[in-house]
């Protein structure tokens, strides 16, 4: 038994649709620029492929939770999308393979330092501050792979206080599920308790303390997170 000078972090996870069980995450992968609408809102160049980046697992919220005002932002923005978890992994997966690693389905939100962003994006610096902060990482109860089958559509929606603003389907995306997790594999090897953020179509925009996130994707469980007053 290996004894720890402190005692390890929680582990994150999320909730199971009717299931007591808990999914344990191992990494979150993302995947940026991935709908044509939201590359033109964000005024990026369309030829250019999508962008990967991670998120620490600590930085999972469930549905119901709270997620503070994050520290060093002024413009801090929601982007809801697909999230995929996996079961299982490996280097080099063909995409026509891909699907067999997949566990599950769940709506979530990428939030985002807005404003660090632009500069991110300008000097070529990482994403870190602007993607991978404390509470960043909402994620709805997955929904098993053998009661949605493997997904290819439906509806992403987001609503701000009860006012649409995020409406596309999953159809839309650049780079398909099968996709993401081949190109994935080629740079990571993949693994059982990884999830995939796959992408956020146009209608992004800023949240204050007060505002309600409901968001949904067709055949999943919805999400509801609400947006607090800062950390103290």
């Amino acid at each position: 038994m290996v004894a720890f000078a402190l005692s390890p972090p929680q582990q994150a996870y999320l909730d199971i649709t009717a299931s007591d069980d808990k999914f344990a995450v191992r990494r979150i992968y993302c995947i940026g620029k991935n709908y044509l609408a939201h590359v033109r809102e964000m005024n990026q160049d369309e030829r250019d492929p999508p962008v990967i980046f991670m998120k620490p697992s600590d930085a999972i919220v469930r549905n119901g939770g709270e997620i503070p005002y994050p520290v060093f932002t002024n413009n801090f923005h929601y982007e809801c999308e697909l999230v995929v978890a996996l079961k299982s992994g490996g280097y080099n997966i063909p995409r026509a393979e891909a699907s067999k690693h997949i566990f599950g389905y769940a709506v979530g939100l990428d939030m985002t330092r807005r404003d660090h962003q632009a500069n991110a994006l300008e000097k070529g610096l990482p994403w870190e501050v602007t993607k991978g902060f404390d509470h960043s990482a909402p994620v709805g109860p997955l929904t098993r792979v053998e009661e949605t089958g493997v997904m290819t559509s439906g509806h992403v929606r987001l609503e701000l206080n009860g006012e649409t603003r995020q409406d596309a389907d999953i159809s839309l995306l650049i780079w398909k599920i099968d996709e993401i997790i081949a190109k994935l594999s080629e740079q990571h090897k993949l693994a059982a308790g990884d999830i995939i953020m796959t992408g956020t179509p146009a209608g992004v925009g800023p949240v204050v303390t007060g505002d309600v996130l409901d968001c949904s994707v067709d055949g999943l469980e919805p999400m509801q997170v609400r947006i607090a007053d800062p950390a103290a």
